[in-house]
C-alpha cells in the first residue's frame, strides 16, 4: 500500500541530502522538508485534527505550502489548496462546504481571522505564517510549531482508499465543487504520467502553476515521487526572470499552458541557455498546431507532450511525441493503465471514425464531488463491473481510425447557429493559423434570427491587423455558418488562476 506522503518519505530515506525544493532563494533537501512536515503534522494531531478532516491551505506557491500539504497527509487529514487571490466570500463558502477543521495561511491576515471568528467560530485549527510579529488570539505561528514540535514521523492510520485531497473547481451553478481524490487515485495518476514522461531523479522541474490547479499540484507530487528537484515559482508575470531561473537551475521539465507558451514562442530566447530542457508539457486546453511547431523550433532538443485532462480524472490523454508531427491537432491516446471510448447521445459505444462524448475508465477516476450527490451521479456513473465507476467527461471528441482523439468542444460550449452545430475550438484553431494572433477566444452571442452568432476576441502583436484581414483568412478554412460575424481586438483576454482564457468573463 502506498500513500501520497510516502513519495516524500521514500525520497527522504533514499536521497536525504538531495535538493528537493528551490523556492524564494532557499534550497531545501528532502530530509529538511520531511522533518518540517513531521513537526507540523505533530502539531495538527496535538490540536485535535481527526482522521479524514479537511484542512484549507490558503497561500501562494511557497515552502510553507509544500510542507503543509505533506503534513496534513501525515496527520491523516485531507488537504484543500485554495488560490491565494480568492476573495473572502468564496473562501468562506469553501470552508463551510468542506466542513473544514483547520486553516493554514500566510501574509497579513488579521482581518481574515477576525472575520472567521465571527462567521466560522467552530474552526478549531488556525495556523499563520508569521509576518511582522503578528499575534492573533487563537492563531498558532507556523514558525513556533516548527521550533516546538518533534520531527518524529507520525504512524499513519489511513489506507489508500481514504481521501487525500479536495480540488475545488468551478461548477455550472456558479458555486465551486470539491473533487474528491483518494490516495489510490493520486498515486495511480502520478505513476502513469511519470511513466510516459520517463522521469528520473535527475529531472529538475519548474512549476509556476498554482497548487490549487491540479496540473500545478501534480508537479510537486510527481517530482517527489521520482526523487527529482522542483523549482517553485509564484507565477509567470515576469517571463524573463522565470527563463533565467530555468537557465540557472538547468531545468529539464517545463509544464505550461497555451497562453504561456504563446508568449514564450514570441520571445528572443537566444539570450538564455535552455539546452537542459528535456520535455515540455501542456494539458487542459489543447495546444494549437502552430504553437507546437514554434515550440519545436525554439526547443529543438526537447520533446513536446500535448495532453488533455480534467480535474475529475487528473490526466486522461497524451500524445506520444514520436507521433505528434503526424497528428498535430490530436491530444492522443489514453494514459497508461486506463481506457477511454466515445458514446453517442443515447449512450451507445462508438467505433473509431466517429464523434461523441469521451468516457474514461481507470483508477484515476476520482471519488466524486464532495457534498454533491446529484452532480456526482451525473458525472460518475456505474461501469460494467459491479461497484466500478466511470467518468462521463461532457467533452466531445473525434476518434480517428487508429484510435487517436481530437478535441471538439465541451458539450455546453457547442454553438447552434441557424440550425448548425459550431465548435468554438475549431474556429480558434483557424484563427491561430494567422500570423500575429497571440490569443483567440470564440463565444456565441444571442441572435434573433440565427439563435446564436459567432464572436471572436483576438489579441495580436501586429498593430495593422484588421478585422477584414481576419475574416478573409477565416473564409479560406471555414464554412459560411462558422464564420465570425463579430471580431473584437483586445490588449489582453481575461484569465483563470491557471492562466486559461476565461470565456465566462467575455460573455
Amino acid at each position: 500500500m502506498i500513500l501520497v506522503q510516502h513519495f516524500l518519505e521514500n525520497s527522504a530515506e533514499r536521497l536525504p541530502e538531495k535538493t528537493a525544493l528551490i523556492c524564494d532563494g532557499q534550497y531545501l533537501s528532502y530530509n529538511e522538508i520531511e522533518k518540517r512536515a513531521n513537526s507540523l503534522a505533530q502539531a495538527l494531531i496535538a490540536n485535535n485534527l481527526q482522521r479524514g478532516e479537511r484542512v484549507i491551505l490558503f497561500m501562494p506557491n511557497s515552502i510553507e505550502l509544500v510542507i503543509s500539504i505533506f503534513a496534513v497527509l501525515k496527520a491523516d487529514g485531507v488537504f484543500v489548496v485554495i488560490n491565494s487571490s480568492t476573495k473572502y466570500e468564496k473562501l468562506l463558502y469553501i470552508l463551510k462546504d468542506s466542513l473544514a477543521a483547520g486553516l493554514i495561511t500566510s501574509g497579513n491576515q488579521k482581518e481574515l481571522f477576525l472575520n472567521l471568528q465571527k462567521d466560522l467560530p467552530e474552526l478549531k485549527i488556525k495556523i499563520l505564517k508569521q509576518t511582522k510579529n503578528q499575534k492573533i488570539d487563537g492563531v498558532i505561528s507556523f514558525e513556533t510549531i516548527l521550533n516546538t514540535f518533534p520531527a518524529k514521523r507520525p504512524v499513519p492510520k489511513n489506507i489508500d482508499v481514504d481521501l487525500a485531497c479536495l480540488v475545488y473547481t468551478s461548477g455550472s451553478t456558479g458555486e465551486p465543487k470539491g473533487v474528491m481524490s483518494d490516495h489510490n487515485n493520486v498515486v495511480f495518476a502520478a505513476t502513469s504520467v511519470t511513466t510516459y514522461l520517463e522521469n528520473t531523479e535527475e529531472d529538475i522541474v519548474l512549476n509556476f502553476l498554482p497548487f490549487s490547479f491540479d496540473y500545478g499540484l501534480y508537479q510537486l507530487i510527481m517530482t517527489f515521487k521520482f526523487g527529482g528537484t522542483l523549482v517553485l515559482e509564484k507565477g509567470f508575470t515576469f517571463p524573463g526572470l522565470v527563463l533565467k531561473r530555468m537557465e540557472e537551475e538547468k531545468v529539464s521539465g517545463f509544464p505550461g499552458v497555451t497562453t504561456v507558451f504563446n508568449r514564450i514562442i514570441r520571445m528572443e530566447l537566444e539570450q538564455y541557455d535552455l539546452s537542459s530542457i528535456r520535455y515540455l508539457t501542456n494539458t487542459a486546453e489543447a495546444l494549437p498546431p502552430e504553437v507546437i511547431l514554434r515550440l519545436q523550433q525554439k526547443f529543438p532538443a526537447a520533446k513536446v507532450f500535448s495532453m488533455y485532462g480534467l480535474t475529475e480524472t487528473q490526466r486522461t490523454l497524451y500524445m506520444p511525441p514520436d507521433k505528434l508531427n503526424s497528428r498535430l491537432d490530436s491530444v492522443g491516446i489514453a494514459i497508461p493503465g486506463t481506457e477511454v471510448w466515445l458514446i453517442d447521445e443515447e449512450g451507445n459505444r462508438l467505433e473509431p471514425g466517429s464523434s461523441g462524448e469521451l468516457v474514461v475508465r481507470g483508477r484515476h477516476v476520482m471519488r466524486g464531488y464532495w457534498n454533491d450527490s446529484a452532480s456526482t451521479a451525473k458525472r460518475f456513473r456505474p461501469g460494467q463491473i459491479p461497484g466500478e465507476r466511470i467518468c462521463y467527461t461532457n467533452d466531445l471528441f473525434r476518434m480517428d481510425e487508429e484510435g487517436y482523439l481530437y478535441f471538439i468542444a465541451r458539450k455546453d460550449d457547442i454553438l447552434k447557429c441557424g440550425g448548425e452545430k459550431v465548435s468554438p475550438v475549431e474556429i480558434e484553431k483557424v484563427l491561430y493559423k494567422l500570423e500575429g494572433i497571440i490569443e483567440a477566444a470564440v463565444i456565441g452571442v444571442p441572435d434573433p434570427i440565427q439563435g446564436q452568432t459567432v464572436k471572436a476576441f483576438i489579441v495580436t502583436d501586429k498593430t495593422d491587423l484588421s478585422a477584414k484581414q481576419v475574416l478573409a483568412h477565416c473564409r479560406v478554412f471555414l464554412e459560411d455558418y462558422m464564420m465570425p460575424r463579430m471580431i473584437e481586438f483586445r490588449d489582453q483576454l481575461p484569465k483563470t488562476i491557471s492562466n486559461k482564457i476565461k470565456k465566462s468573463a467575455l460573455k
